[in-house]
């Protein structure tokens, strides 16, 4: 089936996307802090510290969706009740940020939005449509009726 493969490559897009959000709020932090940047007279420093806090904490996020597809994936089972809400953010989350980034950064950057956004819903979709199936033979017959007295 499908499902597997694109359980798998929507965990390393996703991991990949965490390094880059990573690198990303790096390189703002470094910029914001050598260039002594403020905003309405906020510290440099604290804007930096932000920035870097926010990468991380975006980076751990995906990394935990990513972490949790993968596990889908691997076991070729839908994910918890937990873990499909969470998906379901970062899904929410992909579709929200690549809205706005076609006014900042362009149509590529929402390409790439949709794409990740794509990828977690198809493997929600996949491994939500899952049904337990009766074993062969189970609850096809009828209970016999009671003998007579």
């Amino acid at each position: 089936m499908v499902r597997r493969p694109v359980a798998f490559i929507a965990a390393i897009v996703l991991f990949a996307e965490a390094v880059g959000i990573v690198i990303i709020n790096g390189v703002m932090a470094t910029f914001v802090k050598n260039q002594d940047m403020s905003l309405a007279g906020t510290d440099p420093g604290v804007m930096a510290n932000g920035t870097w806090a926010t990468g991380g904490v975006f980076g751990v996020f995906l990394l935990l969706c990513g972490v949790l597809i993968l596990l889908s994936g691997i076991r070729d089972r839908a994910p918890g009740r937990i873990a499909r809400i969470v998906l379901i953010c970062c899904a929410v989350i992909h579709g929200v940020l690549g809205a706005l980034t076609v006014g900042l950064v362009g149509w590529a950057a929402f390409a790439f939005m949709m794409v990740v956004l794509g990828l977690i819903v198809l493997t929600l979709v996949a491994y939500g449509a899952d049904r337990q199936e009766p074993a062969a033979g189970a609850g096809t017959e009828k209970p016999a009726a009671p003998a007579p007295a």
